[in-house]
């Protein structure tokens, strides 16, 4: 058996009205990928916070390497040789890719840093993942997918001998998970233990060896991926077994709500298509295609330079995000993180923030009106919290998401653009938004899905677009959206 890397026995962990982790247990052996599993809010990321040292323990110990070991800074994390991938991207923006690899690992004296030899490196590095980027680039101007690389780079360049990947894959290509894959692999060849956080099953007989699960806070279970199945793993995480995860009522879907004709940007072109009353329409394609920048034109966040929109045959002029939402359109953002929510504010507070009107007239507050509004969207997409006072950076990703939806749904959109609604968030909090979906598109509510994932794709939709280079390679009705048909499609076969 291989040594011991890391022992996580019996961690305690409580915030207010919250015992986060009872009892909670994890071991890593040298040369391993450890998969952990469980549902949004089961205790994962808080584990892995406690042992990057962003969060102290409040009981049980951790060994590294034989050691017990006292964490109580990232600081201390990273002198045990821990580096852990957040989901949430943590670049400096305004820094160059180069500048935020060496971040805190400079190279020379403070007053003669070896620049030229970071960006080397940098190069080296980059070209070893064959992302296509300078060295000298800076990180704003890079895609999600492009930052989501780039933090993984960081991480695994050092003296790491334990690396935890949260959600790794959630934003990249086909192209770029084997290229991470292949760098897991050459780190486990060096005897580094990963830890690996997904919500993508498919992933585990890849790349995991064991998985532990967690459930409401608690250690349920460690198995060999080799000697489990999907079924098994779901019913520890969920305790109960899942059914069908896309549960769709199909409408027939005739009336016409919105038309766009020739949509022409710097990042899309003569993009046409419909969208029909109570039809979900999902939109396909590898990361770049201009799926995202599509929608964000539609939704007056980047200018048209030519095309139009029509709504129910009339034609609207969409300048600015309030154009759009005067028009009956939503958005929920691929990045809930940086432009859905507000974490430092309440659900009560992210829930009303866009209809401020419906409450407040002149300096006058109607608090009962917004505590009804607030109240109706928590009861109704079932947000897991105390009460509508808990602040939203404090719930779980599934649960963030929810309350971005539900802001939404308080302004009665009649077009919802979802936009990677199931991003990061675990199978029950996917089966629930589904099931949020459905409902509002048998209530007439038109939705256009942008998705990566094809399962979710093909089980969702009516009818699929499907984008290429910026522009649209295909339309499938529902019979006809395979994979094989939609990757026909992306790929120019």
């Amino acid at each position: 058996m291989e040594p011991r890397l890391l022992e996580m026995n019996g961690i305690q962990k409580y915030f207010p009205g919250v015992h986060a982790l009872d009892d909670v247990h994890l071991d890593l052996l040298s040369g391993e990928v450890h998969a952990l599993l469980g549902e949004n809010g089961a205790g994962k990321s808080t584990l892995i916070k406690v042992l990057g040292g962003i969060y102290a323990k409040d009981g049980g110990e951790i060994i590294i390497n034989g050691q017990k070991a006292e964490i109580n800074s990232v600081k201390d994390a990273e002198r045990y040789g821990i580096s852990i991938i957040h989901q949430e991207i943590v670049l400096v923006p305004e820094m160059t890719i180069a500048d935020n690899i060496f971040l805190g690992k400079e190279t020379g004296p403070a007053a003669n840093i070896d620049r030229a030899g970071m960006l080397k490196k940098t190069q080296e590095l980059l070209d070893s993942f064959d992302m296509g980027l300078s060295a000298g680039a800076k990180v704003s101007s890079l895609n999600i997918a492009q930052q989501q690389m780039v933090e993984i780079i960081r991480a695994t360049f050092g003296e790491a001998r334990i690396i935890v990947m949260d959600e790794p894959t959630s934003s990249l290509s086909d192209k770029e998970v084997d290229a991470l894959f292949d760098t897991v692999k050459k780190l486990t060849a060096q005897g580094i233990g990963i830890i690996y956080i997904s919500h993508r099953m498919s992933e585990l007989d890849i790349i995991a060896d064991r998985v532990s699960v967690y459930r409401d806070g608690k250690y349920v279970a460690t198995k060999k991926v080799k000697e489990t199945t999907t079924d098994e793993l779901v019913a520890l995480m969920v305790g109960r077994e899942v059914g069908n995860y896309y549960n769709r009522t199909y409408n027939e879907c005739k009336e016409t709500v919105l038309e766009v004709r020739g949509l022409t940007n710097k990042n899309v072109k003569n993009v046409s298509f419909t969208l029909k009353k109570g039809e979900i329409l999902g939109f396909a394609g590898l990361v770049g295609a201009g799926r995202t920048e599509t929608m964000r034109a539609i939704f007056g966040i980047d200018p048209i330079e030519s095309g139009e929109i029509l709504i129910d045959g009339n034609r609207v002029e969409i300048h600015s995000t309030q154009d759009a939402m005067d028009a009956g359109i939503g958005l929920v953002p691929e990045s809930r993180r940086e432009e859905g929510i507000f974490p430092a504010m309440s659900i009560k507070f992210n829930e009303t923030i866009k209809v401020l009107t419906e409450f407040i007239g002149g300096f006058r507050v109607n608090a009962q009106r917004e505590n009804e509004i607030a109240d109706k969207y928590m009861k109704e997409l079932s947000v897991r919290a105390p009460g509508t006072y808990t602040l939203v950076g404090n719930l779980s990703g599934g649960n963030q998401q929810k309350v971005v939806i539900a802001s939404w749904l308080a302004t009665k959109p009649r077009i919802l653009i979802l936009d990677e609604p199931t991003r990061g968030i675990d199978i029950g909090a996917k089966t629930e938004i589904y099931a949020i979906m459905n409902e509002l598109a048998k209530n007439g509510v038109s939705i256009i899905m942008v998705s990566s994932e094809l399962p979710e794709i093909i089980g969702m939709s009516d009818r699929v677009i499907v984008m290429r280079s910026g522009e649209i390679s295909g339309e499938l009705e529902r019979s006809e959206a395979t994979q094989v048909n939609i990757m026909k499609n992306a790929v120019n076969i």
